[in-house]
């Protein structure tokens, strides 16, 4: 029976030694998780928001910055519009295995609707009761590494 229990003790030592930490690439790479939300209305500008949550990984972990540099950043995919980015707090270098992953929780505020037919944006258009848009997202590294880029799901914008 101590033989078995012996081997069991080096079996696991041996095993917990083969756990390595995950392998990512240098440059971020980003998944896009969810919206708290699928909707905002344009006549409650600056106050209504939305949070979206996306997942991130990066190979030698210096995502965030102390600098007060911008590293997250989106776009407009109507207009190709960037509202101001954003800044994501440093982590901490972890050891010898830099490789991170985690979330990434922003706010988003609401923005104008465009009409097709011209009429000016941010004003109620009854023929357009909605809008509808999408952001392009991507974060950049303090190496400077930038990541993929992806798409939130469509967001219906309320007009009126």
């Amino acid at each position: 029976m101590r033989g078995l229990a012996g081997f069991i003790l080096a079996a696991s030592i041996v095993l917990a030694g083969c756990l390595r930490p995950p392998e990512y690439p240098v440059e971020p790479v980003i998944e896009f998780r969810q919206l708290s939300r699928d909707w905002m209305s344009q006549d409650q500008f600056n106050t209504d928001s939305l949070l979206i949550t996306i997942h991130f990984t990066d190979g030698d972990g210096d995502i965030g910055t102390e600098e007060g540099t911008f590293d997250l950043f989106i776009t407009d995919t109507r207009d190709n519009f960037m509202p101001p980015a954003y800044r994501l707090p440093k982590v901490p270098e972890q050891g010898t295995g830099n490789g991170i992953s985690g979330e990434i929780s922003f706010v988003l505020f609401t923005t104008c609707c465009f009409f097709p037919d011209g009429q000016d944006p941010c004003t109620v258009n009854p023929t357009y009761p909605t809008d509808t848009i999408s952001y392009l997202i991507y974060i950049r590294d303090r190496a400077g590494h930038t990541s993929n880029v992806i798409e939130t799901p469509p967001i219906v914008l309320l007009c009126d």
